[in-house]
């Protein structure tokens, strides 16, 4: 498996690559896997595919406070990232692992293998709802006496499929600034039930490890090697200036 390790230098580039990237697989023979983790260096938000703007952003707050915001190709929810985050792109071959196919089991194999590079470094952590991976205990490491099915959100994750790839990518926090999520968020319209109504700050949480030494636990957990030095370049550059810099992509128009 490829891995590659590269943080573009604006938030539309690093969105457009990860699309590139499933393009680029699409026209290998044979399939191709390739894992690929980077880091934001200034804050922004990223609508799903499908989501409602203003549903789900506060834009008067992200205005205010110089977050801009951008429309990925996958699906799910709105997130808020940047700097003490780590983000990372999963492209997998369904000709190497047809069993992937049905969208249960995609999510359920990446995040497996997630929660595996993961545990060593911080226990008690498991999957929960569809694609989100949890801490189950506080950062106090007190349980929460009204959460029933106990559980503190790190990471959020979404997938887009193609006829012979799949691209699975999400937001791990590390140590991100939290209060962005609160403010640049509005209360998502639609929440797994393990959340239980709680608010941003009582539901999202850091896993406080060095992005350096989750970056290197992920690449060994998915075995991938092969460093990628060629990848779609122009393909980045040219979806970024069409497509992610575009307000009529991002507000939908």
């Amino acid at each position: 498996m490829y891995r590659l390790s590269v943080s573009l230098d604006s938030p539309a580039k690093n969105l457009a690559l990860d699309e590139a990237l499933l393009d680029w697989a699409e026209m290998q023979p044979g399939g191709v896997e390739l894992v690929r983790l980077w880091e934001p260096d200034v804050p922004f938000v990223v609508v799903g595919r499908s989501s409602r703007l203003e549903q789900e952003v506060d834009l008067a707050a992200c205005q205010q406070q110089g977050v801009s915001v951008f429309r990925r190709s996958s699906g799910g929810a709105a997130i808020a990232t940047g700097p003490g985050c780590l983000m990372y792109a999963v492209i997998l071959s369904y000709h190497q692992r047809p069993e992937l196919r049905p969208i249960d089991q995609a999510h359920s194999a990446v995040l497996d293998r997630m929660l595996k590079a993961v545990r060593p470094l911080v226990p008690n952590v498991a999957c929960a709802g569809t694609s989100d991976l949890i801490l189950q205990t506080s950062p106090a490491g007190q349980t929460s006496p009204t959460c029933k099915n106990r559980g503190w959100k790190f990471s959020g994750n979404s997938m887009r499929a193609k006829r012979n790839h799949f691209l699975y990518h999400g937001t791990l926090l590390c140590n991100f600034d939290l209060s962005l999520i609160t403010t640049c968020l509005r209360t998502p319209p639609r929440q797994p039930e393990y959340r239980e109504q709680r608010s941003h700050d009582q539901f999202v949480v850091n896993l406080s490890v060095p992005i350096e030494t989750l970056r290197e636990a992920i690449f060994k957990s998915w075995e991938a090697h092969d460093f990628l030095t060629n990848w779609p370049r122009e393909q980045t550059f040219k979806l970024a200036t069409t497509r992610y810099l575009q307000e009529s992509w991002t507000r939908l128009l």
